[in-house]
């Protein structure tokens, strides 16, 4: 059994960049259409009210996991442009989620069209260029400064700071923070050239796990929650149990990535952690605007909003990049 590991790791690492992500598609979605036919044979076996809700609630979450695998190998065979393209469009659409829920005034009109159509495009153009150096500060340094002034200017002061800080908290979260994961692809390291699609899939992988890992592990647990007017399901032995998880997963992907094994479950620790502690202050927010979830039935998902797809990756995604590039000490 270990000699027939050992052969197939020397198999894959023998691959090109390209031949490894085509077999990654390869094996992700033949996983995703075995899991689509099975769920097809057990709806059909399971006729009761509460199998038959079960069974939507598993739909809605499928066809969200399918929509995710579409984007991500769009994002590859488009290359780095039209990966940066396709999540400034997310972006977008998940600012206009955020947007939506909150209580604008007239005032706040000219910051919105700075947001939509000057910072977005600005921001992923600095991406495209790989000026990455003032893509890391044209939001939280000019941006953050801009934005009040310019709504100044309107002349509206009623609830003026909490108004600006909701946009400017919108801006950080659906544009600054999804923008570095495109970043992810761009990144060049000196002996794995053309292998920025693995990070991303690695970062979506580890974030993704760690959010399954801590669902399941507050159900069973049942420990008291940490912040129960927030989400009764967020305690921090299920934190902690998610962040291991995906973890132990980084680990084992190390081979996709140019990390070792101890660098990689750092890597993934450290991704993981913050994606859900960024779900959990997406929670809060949703409570402060009155909402279950971002979006609705007929959003870009088909199952809840988009941001609530996206949000752990927001925060997951700078964290990540600049670990990284920190660490490997990566030029521009």
């Amino acid at each position: 059994m270990i000699g027939w590991l050992q052969s197939l790791g020397t198999w894959l690492l023998g691959l090109s960049a390209d031949q490894q992500v085509q077999l990654l598609f390869v094996t992700l979605f033949g996983l995703l259409v075995l899991v689509s036919a099975g769920a097809a044979l057990r709806a059909l076996r399971e006729r009761s009210s509460v199998q038959e809700d079960k069974h939507q609630r598993f739909k809605r979450e499928l066809r969200a996991t399918w929509i995710g695998a579409v984007v991500f190998w769009a994002a590859w065979v488009s290359g780095p442009g039209g990966a940066t393209l396709l999540f400034g469009a997310i972006s977008f659409l998940a600012l206009r989620e955020y947007i939506t829920l909150l209580k604008t005034r007239r005032g706040d009109h000219r910051s919105l069209l700075l947001a939509f159509f000057l910072v977005l495009p600005l921001q992923y153009g600095l991406l495209a260029n790989r000026n990455f150096d003032l893509f890391s500060v044209f939001i939280p340094v000019y941006v953050f400064l801009a934005i009040p002034v310019v709504s100044a200017l309107a002349g509206d002061p009623e609830r003026f700071l909490e108004r600006n800080a909701k946009i400017q908290w919108g801006i950080m979260v659906c544009v600054y923070g999804l923008s570095h994961a495109p970043a992810l692809v761009l990144l060049d390291f000196p002996k794995s050239q053309g292998r920025g699609a693995f990070l991303l899939f690695y970062l979506v992988m580890v974030v993704t796990v760690a959010k399954i890992a801590q669902t399941a592990a507050s159900r069973r647990l049942r420990r008291r929650p940490v912040a129960r007017h927030i989400d009764r399901s967020f305690s921090y032995r299920a934190w902690a149990l998610g962040t291991l998880a995906a973890a132990l997963l980084g680990a084992a992907l190390f081979w996709i990535t140019p990390f070792k094994a101890e660098q990689a479950l750092a890597m993934a620790a450290l991704a993981a952690a913050a994606g859900t502690l960024g779900e959990f202050v997406m929670s809060a927010l949703k409570k402060d605007a009155g909402v279950r979830v971002w979006g609705n039935t007929s959003s870009v998902t088909g199952a809840v909003g988009l941001l609530d797809r996206v949000a752990p990756l927001c925060f997951a995604a700078p964290v990540f990049f600049h670990s990284v590039r920190w660490y490997f000490q990566l030029k521009p």
